[in-house]
């Protein structure tokens, strides 16, 4: 997708919100593309099935590619990325990190906690090891 095509997130966050382009988008996501075949078994009609792909193509969040009677969807995930990066943006901070370390944790609060364990003789031995780590990062807005 070029940047001329981009969609402003309004209208992606539209498009996400029904359930049906939802399960649309989730099958998609899996594989490189779906036909449209594979969406009959979604509890609605052909029609509108039809409707919701017309919105998700029209929001930039999938394309399609017609080859003779059928139609096969991919997701564009950098639109998807795009919408993220906007929502991201309202609210810059605490961001996870995507390559699999842990999210953001106030660093203050971690060494204080520490402090206290230590003084207490609580504390626990670290592994040295950082995947056998876990944390658990809960992220409200």
């Amino acid at each position: 997708m070029s940047e001329a095509q981009v969609q402003p997130p309004v209208e992606a966050c539209k498009a996400l919100a029904d359930p049906v382009r939802w399960a649309i988008l989730t099958r998609a996501s899996g594989v490189d593309q779906v036909a449209c075949q594979e969406l009959d078994s979604l509890p609605v009609s052909k029609p509108t099935i039809s409707y919701h792909l017309k919105i998700l193509s029209q929001a930039g969040l999938i394309s399609v590619r017609r080859a003779g009677r059928n139609s096969y969807y991919s997701l564009e995930r950098e639109a998807l990325h795009q919408v993220v990066d906007a929502l991201w943006a309202l609210a810059p901070t605490p961001r996870p990190l995507v390559s699999g370390e842990p999210a953001y944790v106030n660093p203050g609060r971690r060494q204080r906690r520490a402090a206290a364990e230590n003084s207490r003789g609580m504390l626990a031995a670290v592994p040295e090891d950082p995947m056998e780590r876990q944390e658990a990062v809960i992220l409200t807005w």
